[in-house]
């Protein structure tokens, strides 16, 4: 962690969404051997709301990518609520603290609450392997 003062402040936190399907105990049963296959997809949205704030949705989805009938379905959609501070005025700095600062502070939360998801949706066996490096992330989708 850099020793730069932070560019924001989070005001709030909080779950806007959450879901879990699974359909029938055949498709539980099913997901239960092939969940190894399912992969992790996140999207970053953002809006600004009045007085400088900005609202930031974080949506986590994990799910099958084959053609099949037996799925499951896993997602949350996770709003932050920023103020940026007032030398922020450039549209890439507040590019980066929305995609990248933001999105690593909140993540550890995020992934806890999403794996718990998992956990009471009979899926006590996920983990997620791979930590998400948002800093990379963005580098990449600037290059």
């Amino acid at each position: 962690m850099t020793t730069m003062t932070k560019k924001y402040k989070i005001l709030g936190k909080y779950i806007k969404d959450l879901s879990s399907e699974t359909r029938d105990i055949e498709t539980y049963l099913f997901v239960k051997e092939y969940i190894g296959k399912y992969q992790l997809n996140i999207d970053i949205n953002s809006k600004a709301l009045k007085n400088k704030l900005i609202e930031i949705s974080t949506t986590l989805k994990y799910e099958d990518k084959e053609p099949n009938d037996k799925k499951s379905y896993f997602e949350i959609v996770y709003a932050t609520i920023i103020r940026p501070s007032e030398e922020v005025n450039e549209k890439k700095e507040l590019e980066k603290i929305i995609l990248c600062d933001v999105q690593t502070e909140i993540y550890p939360d995020l992934e806890k609450t999403f794996l718990n998801l998992m956990h009471n949706s009979g899926y006590p066996e996920i983990k997620i392997e791979k930590k998400i490096d948002f800093e990379k992330l963005y580098n990449e989708r600037l290059s």
